[in-house]
């Protein structure tokens, strides 16, 4: 398994090795020990599967806030998606940051999104699939979205004109909000 880090402290790439034939491939999207051999120790406890019909469709930004905030990896099962993370941990030094990165069945890619992290994606493809870990049960009362188009990340719109959820529509912007998360390096 490939690791990279990236320019937000915790938010990484992880590219699973594929060993194909004339059958297909196989790959190994996640293994607690060689995980833990790597300094990633994260007790995955649910799995999510969503289906986007429609290119531009943008779900996100969102988290789950304490007690329940959880660690997202999140994989492409089919097609194409522009995912993103965004540093929304008070006191951090990369707040209001974001990263993104094309994931898609081809290049096998998962983006690791740690608590403290706003997650979204945007499909590129239609009929894209996204499949992700998460290391804490869903909990409506700690569900929470932040506004997709105000943290000054780079969509790429030319793809569609983007399709959202009302809840996505009504969700606070980045500055109308206020993190339940704290960067444990803060003074």
């Amino acid at each position: 398994m490939q690791i990279e880090q990236t320019l937000l402290d915790g938010v990484l790439i992880l590219t699973p090795a594929r060993h194909g034939d004339h059958r297909g491939f196989f790959s190994e999207s996640w293994n607690r020990q060689r995980m833990r051999e790597n300094g990633i120790d994260i007790d995955f406890v649910q799995d999510n599967h969503s289906l986007s019909a429609q290119v531009g469709t943008v779900r996100g930004l969102h988290f789950q806030s304490p007690p329940h905030a959880q660690d997202k990896l999140v994989r492409c099962g089919r097609g194409r998606l522009y995912d993103v993370a965004v540093d929304i941990r008070k006191g951090s030094p990369t707040f209001g940051q974001w990263i993104g990165e094309e994931l898609s069945f081809k290049n096998g890619k998962q983006l690791l999104v740690p608590t403290g992290f706003l997650h979204g994606f945007m499909t590129l493809e239609p009929d894209t699939e996204i499949i992700y870990k998460c290391s804490d049960y869903y909990a409506p009362e700690c569900d929470g979205a932040v506004r997709w188009d105000s943290c000054g990340i780079n969509w790429p719109i030319d793809v569609a004109t983007p399709v959202l959820s009302d809840k996505d529509k009504r969700a606070p912007t980045l500055a109308e909000f206020d993190t339940p998360f704290e960067f444990e390096g803060a003074p």
